[in-house]
């Protein structure tokens, strides 16, 4: 009996138990509701396999698909005061702030980086919607301006990747000045003859839209993209009208002159390549792995025939 009970059962459950699966092996779309594998899903840089709808994707996963060999180094931001305002809601700002850290692994909302674009050095700064929100806060107007800072001494432009809810109330006031602060920084890029291209992602709303996402020297978008300051449920409780089909989306702000380029994720990074190289006056970039060819060793041109020259019997 205890060889059955000790050995054979367990065996028998073994083989016959339903193996648990991870929950993160699938991602439902929002859009058409189609179940992709995360590894296509991560693939194909968290865009939609079936319909195309464009997800959430966190700073790092796309500086690796923007920069060359998805190498880049970050930037340190200096970190403002923890909870200025000792604010406190359902949750103390502190332990909302830890209990973001640990589910994004990140520090803040806002990451900034160096590297090369297409063989183009640039600096680039990206929002972490999954982050409270990617909400404006001191430490993201710190990011903006040290950014700035980064490429005017490296004379550098700067690409920035935006996508925020707008203003952090948790910090009250202070968030809102970081408004001001950014359009500073902003000006000194300016002043500096460098360029500053923004990509507006989903969402794009708030302070964040009023300040400097809607500053820069090209404004492109991914498609279907949310950028507004107030959303659209807001203008149709307070106007009483119905809005137009798609109001406030990338393609409607394009078609009204707010936006350059709507541009899907995957040609993204070809077309900030592009973008920055005809901005700073260099030539278009060279594709794949090889050097760019050297003028100076190009073979020369063939000679041109001599007429007065005897020619061959065949050619008599």
């Amino acid at each position: 009996m205890n060889w059955i009970t000790n050995y054979v059962r367990p065996r028998i459950n073994s083989i016959f138990s339903r193996r648990e699966i991870p929950e993160n092996l699938w991602s439902k779309c929002d859009e058409c509701g189609t179940m992709l594998f995360h590894r296509e899903l991560t693939d194909n840089l968290n865009v939609c396999t079936s319909c195309g709808h464009h997800m959430a994707i966190t700073p790092r996963a796309r500086f690796s698909a923007l920069f060359d060999g998805g190498a880049f180094a970050e930037i340190e931001v200096p970190a403002p005061n923890l909870d200025p305002l000792h604010f406190r809601d359902q949750k103390k700002y502190p332990d909302r702030m830890k209990a973001a850290q640990k589910a994004t692994g990140e520090k803040e909302a806002m990451l900034v980086a160096t590297g090369d674009i297409g063989r183009t050095p640039i600096v680039a700064a990206a929002q972490d919607f999954s982050f409270m929100g990617g909400s404006m806060g001191m430490y993201v107007g710190n990011a903006i301006i040290k950014a700035a800072e980064e490429a005017v001494h490296l004379k550098r432009p700067l690409i920035l990747f935006s996508a925020a809810g707008g203003a952090r109330m948790q910090e009250g006031i202070l968030s809102l000045m970081q408004m001001p602060r950014t359009t500073v920084a902003v000006q000194m890029l300016k002043e500096a003859g460098l360029p500053y291209i923004v990509v507006l992602t989903h969402p794009t709303t708030g302070g964040v839209t009023a300040s400097y996402a809607m500053l820069g020297d090209v404004h492109i978008a991914e498609p279907n993209a949310l950028i507004c300051f107030a959303g659209p449920r807001v203008i149709e409780q307070t106007i009483r009208e119905k809005l137009p089909d798609g109001f406030q989306r990338a393609e409607y702000l394009l078609d009204h002159g707010m936006l350059d380029r709507v541009t899907p994720r995957a040609r993204m990074r070809d077309e900030l390549i592009g973008i920055t190289r005809m901005l700073l006056g260099l030539p278009p970039a060279v594709m794949g792995d090889l050097p760019p060819p050297d003028p100076s060793r190009a073979a020369p041109a063939p000679l041109e025939p001599d007429p007065a020259a005897p020619k061959a019997p065949d050619e008599a």
